[in-house]
């Protein structure tokens, strides 16, 4: 971990800021968490209780985690003693221009300021950043980010390189497996990769090629278990007998016929009467699944994937 990082703030305390919130306790940081919401408090104690002890590889007891956070309803009398913020407010642009300019005003210069936006690049909210906006980014996190390693460092064109070192430093530190995009785009890069699957898994369903449940076992029993391991570039690789440019080659005229056809029954995101239809079909099959049981067993399954995953070598273990 950045020997220098060792206070952090939590701005949000919902399911990505309280996930966060586990995962710094669980590598041994002092965290100061706020949010508004009536409840907050309390839930956020209660995930902890939960949670910090299915951290992987932590290095505080449970009982050390809940001694070294403070909940706080106003977070402005702590902002000098942190040395990095980690926001997780509400995705409108207003909220965090006004937060951002906020926070860039009243911290010391040298603390990073790291927005976990889903999509909003930072280029978008620091336009009334005056003291020193260079050392704010994106640090987007797959949820649950106490389990999910991935992190997507997405700088503005004014954020320094030495805040980019120290962003992807610290979340290495956390066992975080942190990547840096190069080119401010909307959604970055796993939730633009995450949408392309989902829009033709709608189609699909809509279309009645496939039900919902079956689906997601094309994912879960098929692909996500080689995507796990390989992503689709070196699965594309591996299926050229270790040659891209033979994949390529070989299936690149089904791959476009493939996308035309796609391209053809695209989902019609802004059509009502479709995806009315597509929620009934989904809410047909979820209706009768355990949900809870669903996300437990995830998260089970999860903390062991990343655990066997974390004592590979190679690409394998990325």
């Amino acid at each position: 971990m950045s020997s220098s990082i060792k206070t952090v703030g939590v701005i949000g305390a919902g399911v990505i800021g309280a996930s966060w919130t586990a995962l710094f306790l669980s590598k041994g940081l002092q965290v100061i968490v706020t949010d508004p919401a009536p409840e907050a408090e309390a839930k956020l104690r209660d995930y902890l209780q939960e949670y910090c002890p299915a951290v992987p590889n932590a290095t505080c007891s449970p009982d050390t985690c809940m001694q070294n956070y403070t909940f706080v309803k106003d977070i402005d009398p702590y902002l000098g003693s942190l040395d990095l913020i980690q926001e997780n407010g509400p995705e409108r642009l207003a909220f965090k221009r006004h937060l951002f300019a906020h926070l860039d005003a009243n911290t010391p210069s040298h603390t990073l300021i790291a927005s976990s936006s889903s999509g909003l690049p930072s280029s978008q909210f620091i336009s009334e950043c005056k003291n020193n906006p260079s050392r704010i980014l994106i640090a987007h996190p797959f949820n649950p980010p106490h389990l999910v390693p991935l992190v997507e460092i997405v700088p503005h064109p004014g954020t320094s390189e030495e805040c980019i070192t120290i962003a992807r430093d610290f979340y290495l530190g956390l066992e975080k497996d942190p990547v840096v995009v190069r080119q401010e785009t909307p959604g970055f890069i796993a939730n633009r990769l995450q949408a392309a699957v989902c829009a033709e898994a709608y189609s699909l369903i809509s279309r009645g090629v496939v039900s919902p449940e079956d689906l997601d076992k094309t994912i879960t029993s098929g692909l996500g278990l080689r995507w796990a391991l390989t992503g689709p570039i070196m699965t594309n690789t591996l299926g050229g007998g270790g040659d891209f440019g033979h994949f390529m080659e070989h299936l690149g005229p089904a791959l476009k016929s493939w996308l035309d056809d796609m391209q053809e029954h695209r989902f019609d995101m802004g059509s009502r009467e479709k995806v009315d239809e597509l929620k009934d079909a989904v809410n047909g099959w979820v209706e009768k699944v355990d949900l809870k049981k669903v996300e437990a067993d995830r998260d089970v399954l999860l903390a062991d994937l990343v655990g066997r995953k974390g004592g590979c070598s190679g690409e394998v273990g990325r």
